[in-house]
């Protein structure tokens, strides 16, 4: 490719609207174009290097076995009906009807759509076990579109679905899944993590994300020091902390005017936050629902979703919500409180290892002292649960070794699905003696778009962008410093042919401009390698290679520069 051919209209100043160093390089590098707030257009450097992360996907998901199929992204209400999803997947599905009035929505995932395909063709074992995939756009309604491709309102996707005829082989389909995956970001370049994860509004009985380690992820993870243990904060498994025992002291009362917070109690009273509990009311599924956990801990929605069987993510309760089962808002605790039907008491374990802490005293301005939650709850109507978020005092569930923890961004998923989707929508085979059987479904996706930014995230400098080989859109760029100049042109194009020839991907920046403009846009854009060629290098019939990772520059001979190259490139 020619630079005088190739559409990458680059920026010199950072977009305003633009979040994160993954969006604000994209869009200067000539790789994007918003188009509305969630939604862009790829200019061809980006497409390029969507094709080959889409390209790594196929090898390695056709290597596992998997079939690559096309179903349609817009998708009938009757069929998440069906499943019982379409009020449950929650405002973020983009639903619309067509001009007679029928439902539909524009798939944010495709479990509905696979097994709905698949039942109507398999009827027996012996059919089984398959594994279907695509790789399309998907759509959801973020309330809040931002951070580029890490959350828009319309996004690439790979998404696979196993049926196999049991558990056994859907733990074969789910580690053929995990080890693909594995291969795949390893060779997008990514630095990552499997780790344990929440099911969501997908379901099944196990599920890990794939997590790139960056700054700019919005999920946080914990991960051992000296094993292979590694999981989302939400799902992390934080350890009963206990307290010394102390002489139980009477429960009393005490002003504590305009504190709602409990960090504001704690200054007020002077205790330490361990000291104090906290409180938290979401509305799940219609209910009410407080959640304590001490005061120096964070309550851990998911958790607080599970134990209570909750079937929609948790949102915050309402004024209206909590004075309808008579809560007063920074002032609450569940000193004297019943569970009923329209509210819910969710209390983390290690809160039931206290004694004399410091709770709302459930009426404004007002606080417990010397709350002991075994003798001052109602022990028998509560829910005792782990529903804190690990923390850096936490050890590892698995050896006990220090935990770490990290920013990530989820660019995989894999999900054990069972038969929640296959027996809702009567999905089965007939088994060697005749019966029927749902099928035992897994559930596997990739952020294509998400990968790109995630590379981005992890690989750049002040500069631009640092890409891995295996994704960038060019892997070398020559650049003539003088495009004017006959013998430098004739070199180039030499080099030019010589490095297609032996089955680089490389662009010959042949534009007129400065040499200073095309050096800033080859490091802005990105390039592994950048091929120098200049009046003193051909004066000792050499070039010079310089690789953008290390900034290391290499002369090296004209007629050797394309074993050089094919070298290198191994190498990055």
């Amino acid at each position: 490719m020619l630079a005088t051919k190739l559409y990458a209209p680059t920026l010199r100043e950072v977009p305003s609207d633009a979040d994160v160093v993954s969006q604000q390089l994209m869009l200067r590098a000539g790789f994007m174009r918003k188009t509305a707030n969630g939604l862009y257009s790829f200019l061809p450097l980006g497409w390029r290097s969507i094709k080959k992360i889409e390209a790594i996907v196929r090898e390695e998901m056709d290597r596992a076995s998997a079939q690559e199929i096309m179903m349609p992204i817009l998708q009938p209400a009757e069929i998440w009906k069906e499943s019982g999803r379409w009020n449950a997947y929650g405002a973020e599905m983009m639903r619309i009807n067509d001009r007679h009035d029928n439902e539909f929505c524009l798939g944010p995932t495709h479990e509905e759509m696979i097994t709905t395909l698949v039942k109507n063709e398999i009827n027996s074992y012996r059919q089984l076990p398959v594994n279907l995939y695509q790789i399309q756009s998907k759509f959801r309604d973020e309330r809040r579109p931002r951070y580029g491709l890490m959350r828009s309102r319309e996004f690439i996707m790979k998404d696979a679905y196993s049926f196999d005829v049991d558990e056994a082989g859907l733990d074969e389909s789910y580690k053929s899944m995990y080890d693909a995956y594995t291969r795949i970001f390893t060779r997008c370049g990514l630095t990552f993590r499997p780790v344990e994860a929440d099911s969501g509004a997908i379901g099944g009985s196990g599920t890990h994300e794939f997590m790139a380690i960056a700054e700019a992820g919005e999920a946080d993870i914990v991960y051992c020091t000296k094993c292979d243990y590694a999981a989302n904060i939400e799902i992390g498994k934080p350890g009963i902390i206990k307290q010394d025992e102390e002489a139980l002291q009477e429960l009393s009362v005490v002003d504590t005017p305009n504190a709602s917070t409990i960090e504001a109690v704690a200054e007020m009273l002077n205790l330490p936050l361990h000291k104090t509990i906290k409180a938290v009311v979401f509305s799940i599924d219609g209910k009410v629902v407080l959640a304590i956990v001490r005061g120096d801990h964070e309550v851990n929605e998911v958790a607080v979703q599970h134990a209570v069987l909750g079937s929609v993510e948790p949102e915050m309760a309402t004024p209206e919500e909590l004075e309808k089962v008579g809560l007063t808002a920074g002032f609450i605790s569940p000193v004297g409180l019943q569970q009923t039907d329209e509210f819910a008491i969710v209390v983390d374990e290690s809160v039931m290892e206290t004694y004399n802490v410091c709770g709302g005293a459930n009426k404004k301005d007002a606080h417990y002292v010397n709350i002991n939650p075994k003798r001052d709850f109602n022990v028998e109507d509560i829910i005792v649960a782990p529903i804190r978020l690990i923390t850096k005092d936490d050890v590892c569930p698995k050896c006990g070794g220090a935990l770490e923890h990290a920013k990530g961004i989820e660019v995989g998923q894999v999900f054990k699905l069972g038969t929640k989707y296959s027996e809702a929508l009567q999905a089965t085979f007939l088994d060697q003696n005749g019966r029927p059987n749902p099928m035992m479904m897994g559930c596997y996706g990739i952020g294509v778009s998400r990968t790109l930014a995630a590379a981005i995230e992890q690989y750049h400098d002040e500069n631009g962008i640092i890409w891995p080989r295996s994704i960038a859109p060019f892997e070398a760029v020559i650049v003539p410093i003088n495009a004017k100049d006959e013998a430098l042109m004739s070199t180039s194009q030499t080099i030019y042919t010589a490095l297609q020839d032996a089955g680089v991907d490389v662009l010959l920046d042949d534009r007129k401009d400065r040499a200073g403009v095309k050096f800033k846009d080859a490091d802005l854009i990105g390039y592994p390698l950048r091929i120098t060629v200049s009046k003193n290098t051909l004066e000792n019939n050499e070039v010079e290679i310089q690789i953008r990772k290390s900034g290391e520059a290499l002369p090296c001979a004209i007629d050797s520069v394309a074993t050089k190259v094919t070298e290198l490139l191994q190498n990055l």
